[in-house]
């Protein structure tokens, strides 16, 4: 059966179709791996990370062939695809540069006697991976573990089989040994079989609140470590003294970006009173001005959503709280051609009581709100089931630390996008998940802190 394939979401074809992993090859490559972490894990911190310098360099050499194959699996602008590699990039070097002394003995005091705490790989680990960041999302799961010592069987996304192939690929071509690194197109039910299996000692999957939670059931039956990043409804505060100019530039980016399909994305846009016209007008021009096109056009600032179903799943949403009273400022419908393509919209007048209140908006859609001062921002930016990010626009920075603390989310940003880097540890709290990647956290999710005394 081939559920593997890609559908060009710009105009709707499928171009190719990829067979299931037959049972006998998911078990070919969970016993090739768990083979493989016998080995891995005595290779020396130093040419693990010569592995992840070489995975960097292949993955920036050929980056120009690897955008191209998400542009058509799921319709991501060139621009970004090649800024998502520059990323890949960043990440491989920064766990191949740093980790090797992360991994370093760290001595105990103990009265005189000697201890101290050695980290070391579990095994075979699990990722489970979504589509919307198809390289990203591997280099931060893979990067510190396979430095870590440990083997990664990996699953993407049905629609990036061949980003898919391609990751592999690299890591074959930089050295791997067979088994450090496998693609896999599995199932769903043979995921499940992958997370019974005493040979996998992790599970790290990023996705829906739906897919997490079915995999976090399945990994504590089996007593496995799991991480989870899953949704988000993002904050993005605009309180009275900020820079209006600056902060519809960057709601723009960080709403719109990736067609909005981030997990992190800038989904709830709250404004103070005092400034919400004046933002409002300037946001609703800059939202019309949004240049939708041919996702390989160098100026193209949106392409089309990812697949069909996702576009349905948004217009569901929108028509859902216009029908409930929600005013509709821009867009709010599909655009006229072959293909996934939604208009940039833009909704006000959304309450609580509405569905698209508590749900994530997973595309090109900005909802603006009007608070009557922080602490009715405050309020609007907690009462969500998610607790991924936030950012905070203000002319007060120090100011803003102070109200980061006020925020129930993991990450907060303060008169900047959404982002991610290499070095600053991703995920969130409440239904956005738990645990963490990038950064030195990222680094200590999947190790045995294992402690080592020596009698006196």
């Amino acid at each position: 059966m081939a559920s593997y394939q890609v559908t060009n979401p710009a105009t709707g074809e499928v171009e190719a179709r990829y067979e299931t992993a037959s049972d006998a090859d998911i078990q070919h490559a969970v016993e090739t791996a768990h083979q493989a972490y016998l080995s891995w894990r005595g290779v020396a911190p130093s040419e693990r990370a010569a592995l992840l310098h070489r995975v960097a360099d292949l993955h920036e050499q050929r980056s120009d062939a690897l955008a191209d194959i998400i542009v058509r699996e799921m319709g991501k602008p060139k621009s970004q695809a090649l800024g998502e590699l520059a990323l890949v990039v960043d990440i491989y070097r920064y766990y191949a540069d740093n980790g090797p002394a992360w991994l370093e003995p760290e001595p105990l005091v103990t009265g005189g006697a000697k201890a101290e705490v050695r980290k070391q790989g579990l095994g075979v680990l699990l990722g489970i991976m979504p589509w919307n960041f198809p390289y990203y999302q591997v280099a931060r799961f893979a990067g510190p573990n396979v430095l870590n010592g440990n083997t990664i069987l990996l699953k993407h996304a049905p629609q990036c089989p061949e980003s898919a192939l391609a990751i592999e690929e690299i890591f074959t071509a930089a050295g791997a040994p067979a088994g450090v690194y496998t693609n896999l197109f599995a199932s769903n039910e043979q995921a499940g079989d992958i997370i019974a299996d005493p040979r996998v000692q992790g599970i790290s999957l990023t996705g829906s609140e739906r897919a997490g939670a079915a995999v976090a059931e399945q990994a504590g039956r089996q007593l496995k470590k799991v991480v989870l990043e899953l949704g988000g409804s993002d904050p993005f505060l605009v309180l009275p003294d900020a820079d209006l100019k600056q902060a519809v530039k960057q709601a723009v980016q960080g709403r719109f970006g990736n067609c909005g399909q981030a997990c992190n994305a800038a989904k709830r846009i709250i404004v103070d009173d005092a400034v919400f016209e004046e933002f409002l007008e300037a946001f609703r021009q800059a939202v019309e001005g949004i240049q939708v096109g041919d996702p390989q056009a160098a100026d193209t600032v949106m392409g089309p959503m990812s697949s069909e179903q996702a576009l349905v799943n948004v217009d569901t949403q929108v028509k859902d709280a216009v029908s409930q009273g929600a005013k509709l400022v821009t867009g709010g419908q599909r655009l006229d051609r072959a293909g996934a393509w939604y208009a940039p919209t833009l909704l006000t007048g959304v309450t609580r009581d509405m569905r698209i209140f508590q749900e994530e908006l997973f595309g090109p859609v900005a909802v603006v709100y009007r608070a009557a001062d922080l602490d009715e921002a405050i309020d609007l930016a907690n009462d969500t089931p998610y607790g991924l990010g936030a950012v905070i626009q203000t002319s007060n920075p120090e100011g803003a630390l102070d109200l980061a603390n006020r925020l129930e989310v993991g990450m907060v940003h303060i008169n900047e996008p959404p982002g991610s880097e290499a070095e600053l540890p991703f995920g969130g709290v409440k239904r956005s998940g738990f645990g963490r990647e990038l950064g030195k956290d990222g680094m200590e999710e999947f190790v045995n802190r294992q402690m080592v005394k020596m009698a006196r």
